[in-house]
């Protein structure tokens, strides 16, 4: 068709005026491929499937990608939406382009709308693609930034959910990897459908005063040109608009009307070498009127995406104030796009990453840290808080320069220089002068961090340090070197927690449910669980809704089952359990948990569905909330109850007597019960509770043994424990 030929020739110019050494027909063919793959296939818009493709490719081409990226840009969907295979890819065009596509197609699988566990586990599926390629992330915004630009023929409810999306993980992503331009748009986009109201009338203000705006700017420039040719400095300069959404953050951040933001747009000064930035600096410094402290010199000090730059505010001769950005053409091109801008082309370098892969040093820590945390919520918090826009520069004492987020302590500083300086730390110097460590650094800073080799970190550093880095460092600490502090801190602080909802220890912490959470959250075995909530990195209220759900299942009894409709005969023998049913046979019999009923206990059974007969007593809590009584049965003790074992709990409430603990299992002993579980707690009265199950084989035994704990010296009260 006329529009794919045209289409393709556009995209061949694009590549070529970045690339002329591309491979033309290999750009042709795969899009040919791509073509009669998505034939027959449309968009919500209504046009050709391939359409989307071929704009991801341009997106590419823009951000004067390599070939394998654009051609593999062509094919991001086709795996997922095609019959086309993995293995297609590879044999007709190559195994580079094919693991681009899989890795795109991966990254299409992982849904953000579900809720935190999961999105924090598909947050770090994306950053482990990332480590792999980072072209696939690029290829993944740029697929992005189209379905944003099309997103009016979704539904509104998309609308939103994509626009979160952006504003959550892709547009951060974006800013982290440089790709301004790609951010400035996907951000602007999401507000258009997230505020279309606020959205819209930024706009309108924009273009009301458009006109008088850029007749202003332009003066400046030519104004300021004049003044740089007296100095045969051969610069660009030019003005570059805010964007919507930058003027709405700082609108609502700051409180400000839209009349109120003075510097709607910026000055863009480009020079070809690094030393006429700052020749030109300091023309614009005695020139203009410089505003003080707002110099900023990310030229010597890049920002963690590889920006680079040096910013001033100066009072024009009009009396406005005005920021002015002076950079080189390379900066430029970094500062436009980021890790995109740094791919090789020349034949043989293709895939190969440049010296500026070493930018890439946060995504590595990422993959560290994400490692320590279970908690999806602070998991999350962590990632927005890495990729924030605002961060200070501050120096050691030998001038090295240390970039922390806004709003960080000397303590990240010191994590920042090293785990082991962050781990001795006991003060600081900011500027000399002694600081508490709570002190909030400030761009300019020269910090000292003092230190002592028997000192350690304090668990309440994690409430006053900003960046993740020394987050982590300080809970791996406490991981090392507290393993058992640790585990005996996690266990009680569970078992405080379910002391608090009403249950008791061998109620909800049994072996077998918190081994499986254990698992589940990827620890090795309990003690791992234990130490991970003793040091913080794991929550109890991540543990305890998970032990509630175990409880809930094991110990249900209102569950709609249908009664036998038939008998069979008449069962005189006891079950195993030493229950009869009458009228019931080849059906299983099992004692509840919950209430543990032994001979002589009033007893009354339970049908459950597919797991037979559930027996309790008959004044059990779970029995009296059963809503249908047509579900209890008639059970009784069987006859015959020889070598019949049964468990029942115990509960005691003592003072806390030195010998107690002896005294009790010494008239357990005597009564020739086994003890099959034993649990202490020390009550904030200075009472002591202790929870203990006995194997029994007759009620008068567990009497027996209520009588004589009665009268141990310093026992309150003891009873049986119902559920």
């Amino acid at each position: 068709m006329h529009y794919e030929q045209s289409d393709l020739q556009s995209l061949i110019k694009s590549i070529k005026s970045y690339n002329p050494n591309t491979d033309v027909d290999e750009i042709t063919r795969a899009y040919g491929y791509m073509v009669r793959a998505h034939e027959g296939q449309f968009r919500n818009s209504g046009e050709p499937y391939a359409i989307h493709p071929m704009a991801v490719a341009k997106i590419l081409a823009s951000l004067n990608m390599d070939d394998a990226t654009i051609i593999a840009g062509l094919f991001h969907d086709v795996v997922e939406d095609t019959e086309i295979t993995y293995e297609d890819l590879e044999y007709l065009f190559s195994k580079e382009i094919a693991d681009l596509v899989d890795g795109v197609t991966k990254l299409k699988q992982i849904k953000f709308k579900t809720k935190k566990d999961n999105q924090a586990e598909n947050l770090k599926k994306m950053i482990l693609a990332m480590a792999k390629d980072i072209r696939v992330i690029i290829i993944k915004l740029s697929d992005r930034l189209h379905n944003m630009r099309t997103l009016e023929y979704m539904t509104r409810e998309k609308q939103i959910e994509k626009a979160n999306e952006v504003l959550e993980i892709y547009a951060p992503l974006a800013h982290r990897l440089g790709m301004s331009t790609i951010k400035w748009e996907l951000e602007d986009l999401s507000l258009k459908y997230l505020e279309p109201n606020i959205y819209q009338d930024i706009v309108n203000k924009i273009n009301e005063t458009r006109q008088q705006r850029e007749s202003q700017i332009q003066n400046i420039i030519r104004q300021f040109q004049d003044e740089l040719e007296k100095y045969n400095i051969k610069a660009e300069i030019f003005g570059r608009p805010k964007s919507v959404f930058s003027i709405y953050k700082k609108m609502y951040k700051k409180h400000l009307a839209f009349e109120e933001i003075k510097d709607l747009s910026a000055i863009r000064v480009i020079v070809n070498k690094e030393s006429e930035c700052y020749d030109v600096l300091g023309i614009a410094h005695r020139f203009f009127r410089p505003i003080p402290n707002t110099f900023k010199d990310y030229i010597a000090t890049p920002k963690p995406n590889m920006y680079q730059s040096l910013h001033t505010t100066i009072l024009a001769h009009d009396g406005r104030t005005y920021e002015i950005q002076i950079r080189t053409w390379e900066m430029h091109k970094t500062s436009e796009y980021g890790i995109a801008a740094h791919w090789k082309y020349k034949e043989g370098t293709t895939n190969k990453k440049s010296k500026y892969d070493s930018k890439l040093a946060w995504l590595r820590e990422i993959m560290d840290w994400q490692k320590d945390y279970t908690d999806s919520k602070e998991f999350m918090d962590l990632f927005k808080e890495e990729f924030a826009n605002d961060e200070v520069f501050v120096y050691s004492p030998k001038g090295d320069v240390m970039d922390l987020p806004s709003g960080s302590t000397p303590i990240d500083f010191a994590y920042k220089v090293h785990s082991a300086v962050g781990n001795k730390c006991v003060g600081a110097k900011v500027d000399g002068k002694i600081v508490p460590l709570t002190y909030k650094l400030k761009t300019g800073n020269v910090v000292e961090i003092l230190t002592n080799p028997n000192s350690g970190p304090s668990k309440d550093w994690l409430k006053i340090v900003k960046s993740s880095q020394a987050k982590t460092k300080i809970k791996q600490w406490f991981k090392k070197e507290q393993r058992t502090e640790n585990i005996v801190s996690g266990r009680d602080m569970l078992e405080k927690e379910v002391a608090k909802m009403g249950y008791s220890f061998n109620e909800l912490l049994k072996r077998e449910w918190l081994e499986e959470i254990a698992s589940k959250l990827s620890f090795s075995s309990i003690d791992d669980l234990y130490a991970a909530i003793g040091y913080g990195s794991t929550r109890v209220t991540q543990v305890i809704p998970k032990l509630k759900e175990y409880h809930k299942d094991y110990y249900e009894t209102d569950q709609v089952v249908n009664k036998p409709n038939h008998v069979d005969f008449v069962n005189e023998e006891p079950k195993e359990s030493g229950v009869v049913i009458d009228g019931i046979d080849n059906v299983e019999i099992k004692l509840a948990k919950c209430c543990n009923p032994i001979p002589g206990d009033e007893i009354v059974g339970y049908i459950t569905r597919g797991r037979g007969i559930s027996v309790h007593r008959r004044d059990c809590s779970n029995v009296k909330s059963v809503n249908d009584k047509d579900r209890l049965i008639t059970v009784r003790w069987g006859n015959n109850l020889i070598n019949h074992n049964y468990q029942v709990e115990l509960q005691i409430i003592s003072f806390s007597n030195v010998g107690y603990l002896a005294d009790i299992t010494k008239v357990i002993s005597e009564c020739k019960l086994n003890i099959k579980t034993f649990n202490t707690r020390t009550n904030k009265d200075k009472t002591v509770t202790i929870n203990i199950i006995l194997e029994i084989s007759s009620s008068s035994q567990i009497d027996t043994v209520i009588a004589r704990i009665k009268n141990i010296k310093g026992t309150i009260d003891v009873f049986r424990v119902n559920s």
